[in-house]
């Protein structure tokens, strides 16, 4: 009954939040966060720790959406056109991120190594929901999405390969012991590959056995099977679900000639999937963080955003893109949250207890910033891209 009631008010808070912001020009995805930091524990408490907490399943369901989506989305025929840019751009993105993080906090703020190491290879994570999301609602289409939606995929394999070499490191560090090769290098790639593969597989069942659903429903009913098949699989082998469920998106979408319509009937409940997830990440968020995270904080929020809009702008340079992408790419890949938080939990495991928790606040505090400011910044820079129409606003999520 308690979980019934809950999901009513994350909806009914969802569709308010949005009528009542999106008088502001906001995105949807702002209002849905901002409306569950007012009924969460922080706020109203309408939501309690404990009611958030019980529906955890509705956010692992999102995640698992939106990876997928995010495959299905990318064109290898487009990828192929741009050729290596797309690894150029993700690789400078990423380690500008990571640079200014780690250097920084260690020469300027005096931080540890491995503190430093361990938020600087945080810092790399983006935010594929929010983008996403932005880009959906307000139909952005032209060169900067047709490289961002690859770039904010590959993001994750990346992001996931610096964590483990970085939080190897550190805890090396941390304990006064040598580090090897295997754990520092090979172990990440050994998940990165496993995770791909399971995406293959999964994403062959779907190409092979999809051509005898005799209707809609149960190709839908199919295509759900496939989805959380592969998300239980690359948890069971401890690899990355979201980059199983990317891999198993893009197989379907570019190989067996399959038919899109299965991605009009997911599209068809992804919405109160969506909203439900995005409010409950912001009654999530403890707003009392950010009263503790202090100067570290605010230099990694910071930090972050220099380092990816440098390294953008930089590769981009590199790879001649048109004028557009060179100055607005860069701040479509601001917002971060689920990975980086995951991420976080992971290595307030591995490092002292002090050291840990202050990762982890760290990380949450700048997870209340990145999500409320990061559509709006998304938004802005697709519109100054003329990736969206402005003439006719689009009011559906």
């Amino acid at each position: 009954m308690g979980e019934m009631f809950s999901i009513a008010v994350l909806l009914l808070t969802g569709i308010l939040f949005a009528k009542i912001i999106g008088k502001l020009k906001f995105p949807d995805v702002t209002a849905y966060l901002i409306g569950g930091i007012i009924i969460g524990p922080s706020v109203l408490g309408i939501l309690t720790n404990e009611s958030v907490k019980s529906m955890e399943i509705i956010s692992e369901v999102a995640l698992a959406f939106i990876a997928f989506s995010i495959g299905s989305e990318m064109n290898l025929k487009n990828i192929k056109r741009i050729g290596n840019k797309i690894l150029l751009v993700t690789l400078f993105e990423a380690l500008g991120a990571f640079i200014v993080v780690t250097f920084g906090l260690r020469f300027l703020l005096n931080q540890t190594w491995e503190f430093s190491l361990i938020l600087g290879s945080i810092s790399c994570a983006t935010a594929p929901a929010a983008t996403l999301m932005v880009i959906k609602q307000y139909k952005a289409k032209g060169e900067i999405v047709d490289i961002l939606i690859p770039v904010v995929a590959l993001d994750d394999a990346v992001g996931i390969i610096i964590f483990g070499i970085s939080s190897s490191v550190a805890v090396a560090l941390s304990a006064g012991t040598s580090f090897s090769f295997s754990t520092m290098l090979v172990k990440p790639i050994m998940e990165i590959l496993l995770a791909l593969l399971i995406g293959i597989v999964f994403g062959f069942l779907f190409v092979v056995f999809s051509k005898k659903m005799k209707n809609d429903d149960e190709l839908f009913s199919f295509n759900l099977a496939i989805i959380f098949g592969a998300s239980f699989a690359a948890m069971y082998f401890n690899a990355s679900s979201l980059l199983a469920l990317m891999m198993c998106g893009l197989f379907i979408s570019n190989v067996g000639k399959v038919s899109r319509r299965y991605l009009g009937l997911i599209n068809n409940i992804t919405p109160p999937i969506f909203i439900c997830f995005f409010v409950l990440s912001g009654a999530d968020l403890n707003l009392a963080s950010l009263t503790s995270v202090g100067l570290v904080g605010a230099f990694y929020v910071i930090g972050r955003v220099i380092g990816k809009v440098g390294g953008t702008y930089i590769s981009t340079n590199m790879g001649g893109f048109g004028e557009e992408v060179k100055k607005y790419l860069g701040l479509t890949l601001v917002p971060q949250a689920g990975v980086a938080i995951g991420l976080s939990l992971i290595a307030s495991r591995m490092l002292p207890a002090e050291a840990g928790s202050q990762v982890r606040t760290v990380v949450l505090g700048a997870t209340i910033v990145y999500e409320l400011v990061g559509p709006l910044i998304a938004k802005y820079a697709l519109t100054k891209a003329n990736a969206i129409e402005t003439k006719t606003p689009v009011k559906e999520v």
